[in-house]
């Protein structure tokens, strides 16, 4: 292991593991030297792959190897906010999957525990430490397309029902809502703080529908509307079960932006990305091309490091995650969408 690289512990072995721990390798600022999962069969299979120092077969034997200092959360929703504390309380960094906690209360009790502990947390969103959303803000600081008047976004995929996995389980926290809902969200609350000249904007109104399905319990597919400050309006859809057009729009008193791939910019390889500009007036929209040598993965685990000595990231500070679990757990109250979480001494 390289002496000045950070050197990270993962906690569980699905598949989004799998994907950081591949982007972990093309890393500038920290290799992966851990994992951990339920099963030490599991773990040693994961160690095999990614070629892993340390395989331990239960999260607490990882939190109390004294090498790892940043650990990953690839876990379930439900369980964010228990192990985020325990390893804040083992002094390790933390890089927590989205959504950071199934609501506002469990994201509070997260920070609290590692302001207390002082170290480092950070709500997993890549497209945030991805140039093409750097430029996007460059844009709509500068006016690019004047005022920003109306924010749509989606982030829906069409999957098949499987009662055995938890992203489909409402005791588990599944549904669109948290699973990638939480994307949109804080791209309008970003982009409309930015208009607004600040880092990012609460909305002061927020409204919600879903469909909540009779087998699966969770809600399939849902949509959301946010008031800001200024008249900006946003519009934001999910789904879990239906496939919709995953873009970001913004429409402004001058024109407006397309984003065809705002979510995981590349793929999350090295390349390119597209920004599509139109100006009032104008038939065919303006072509604004980012090319990035570093994959998504490695950019979120750099962003970490950087992080680190201030104990938040800019691409996603405290008070911004705690922001959208406070917007998403008003959409899920304006929808009907309850998990026993939600409930002091609720059961998952």
């Amino acid at each position: 292991m390289a002496q000045d690289k950070l050197r990270w512990g993962i906690l569980g072995t699905g598949n989004i593991a799998r994907v950081f721990a591949k982007g972990l390798a093309s890393c500038a600022t920290g290799e992966l030297y851990a994992v951990a999962s339920r099963t030490t069969d599991k773990a040693q299979a994961f160690g095999n792959e990614f070629n892993v120092a340390a395989r331990y077969g239960s999260y607490e034997e990882l939190l109390a190897d004294p090498k790892v200092q940043v650990v990953y959360l690839a876990l379930p929703h439900v369980s964010h906010s228990e192990w985020a504390i325990k390893a804040a309380e083992a002094g390790k960094h933390i890089l927590c999957e989205k959504p950071a906690a199934i609501n506002q209360a469990q994201v509070g009790a997260m920070v609290e525990a590692a302001r207390r502990k002082d170290v480092f947390l950070m709500e997993a969103f890549m497209y945030r430490c991805h140039p093409q959303t750097a430029r996007l803000v460059e844009l709509i600081r500068a006016k690019a397309i004047g005022e920003v008047r109306v924010i749509q976004g989606t982030f829906s995929f069409q999957a098949e029902y499987d009662p055995a996995n938890g992203a489909f389980s409402n005791a588990m926290g599944g549904g669109g809502v948290l699973d990638v809902g939480c994307y949109p969200v804080s791209m309008a609350r970003l982009i409309a703080g930015t208009a607004l000249g600040k880092a990012y904007a609460e909305p002061i109104e927020v409204s919600g529908s879903a469909h909540i399905g009779e087998k699966s319990g969770i809600d399939e597919w849902a949509v959301c509307s946010m008031k800001f400050p200024g008249g900006i309006l946003a519009q934001v859809s999910t789904g879990v079960f239906l496939a919709q057009e995953n873009v970001v729009r913004i429409f402004g008193s001058e024109g407006d932006i397309m984003i065809p791939s705002p979510w995981v910019p590349g793929g999350r390889e090295p390349g390119i990305t597209r920004i599509f500009l139109r100006k009032r007036g104008e038939k065919q929209p303006q072509e604004l091309i980012l090319e990035t040598q570093t994959g998504l993965c490695a950019m979120l685990a750099d962003a970490v490091a950087v992080g680190i000595p201030k104990r938040q990231s800019p691409a996603m500070d405290w008070e911004d995650s705690l922001g959208n679990a406070r917007t998403l757990d008003l959409w899920r109250k304006a929808a009907g969408i309850k998990y026993p979480a939600d409930v002091p001494g609720g059961k998952v």
